[in-house]
Protein backbone atom coordinates (compact mmCIF):
# COMPACT_ATOMS: atom_id res chain seq x y z
CA UNK A 1 0.00 0.00 0.00
CA UNK A 2 3.01 2.31 0.73
CA UNK A 3 4.33 1.94 -3.30
CA UNK A 4 0.36 2.53 -4.36
CA UNK A 5 0.47 6.08 -2.29
CA UNK A 6 3.93 6.92 -3.52
CA UNK A 7 2.28 6.49 -6.72
CA UNK A 8 -0.79 8.52 -6.32
CA UNK A 9 1.17 11.40 -4.58
CA UNK A 10 3.71 11.32 -7.56
CA UNK A 11 0.77 11.66 -10.31
CA UNK A 12 -0.78 14.24 -8.05
CA UNK A 13 2.71 16.38 -8.12
CA UNK A 14 3.41 16.30 -11.34
CA UNK A 15 -0.19 17.42 -12.28
CA UNK A 16 0.26 20.17 -9.94
CA UNK A 17 3.47 20.70 -11.46
CA UNK A 18 2.48 20.69 -15.05
CA UNK A 19 -1.13 21.44 -15.11
CA UNK A 20 -1.46 23.73 -12.48
CA UNK A 21 -3.79 23.53 -9.46
CA UNK A 22 -7.03 22.57 -11.61
CA UNK A 23 -5.23 19.65 -13.13
CA UNK A 24 -4.48 18.77 -9.49
CA UNK A 25 -8.20 18.65 -8.37
CA UNK A 26 -8.96 16.91 -11.35
CA UNK A 27 -6.51 14.07 -11.18
CA UNK A 28 -7.69 14.05 -7.69
CA UNK A 29 -11.04 14.13 -8.25
CA UNK A 30 -10.80 11.09 -10.88
CA UNK A 31 -8.30 8.98 -8.64
CA UNK A 32 -11.01 8.96 -5.87
CA UNK A 33 -13.98 8.01 -8.13
CA UNK A 34 -11.79 5.39 -9.58
CA UNK A 35 -10.75 4.30 -5.74
CA UNK A 36 -14.78 4.31 -5.18
CA UNK A 37 -15.53 2.42 -8.47
CA UNK A 38 -12.34 0.06 -7.37
CA UNK A 39 -14.09 -1.09 -4.23
CA UNK A 40 -17.14 -1.86 -5.74
CA UNK A 41 -15.67 -4.10 -8.11
CA UNK A 42 -13.86 -5.90 -5.26
CA UNK A 43 -16.98 -6.38 -3.43
CA UNK A 44 -15.99 -4.19 -0.68
CA UNK A 45 -18.33 -1.69 -0.67
CA UNK A 46 -22.18 -1.90 -2.15
CA UNK A 47 -24.31 0.97 -3.31
CA UNK A 48 -26.95 1.05 0.01
CA UNK A 49 -23.87 1.56 1.99
CA UNK A 50 -24.19 5.01 1.24
CA UNK A 51 -27.59 6.06 1.53
CA UNK A 52 -28.40 3.25 4.36
CA UNK A 53 -29.44 4.90 7.32
CA UNK A 54 -27.59 4.22 10.89
CA UNK A 55 -29.56 1.05 12.24
CA UNK A 56 -29.05 2.27 15.94
CA UNK A 57 -31.60 4.63 15.83
CA UNK A 58 -31.60 6.32 12.24
CA UNK A 59 -29.96 9.72 13.54
CA UNK A 60 -26.80 10.58 12.21
CA UNK A 61 -23.38 10.91 14.15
Amino acid sequence: MAVVGLVAGMALGFAGYFGGFGAFLLVAALGAIGFVAGKFADGDLEPGDFFRADERGGRPR
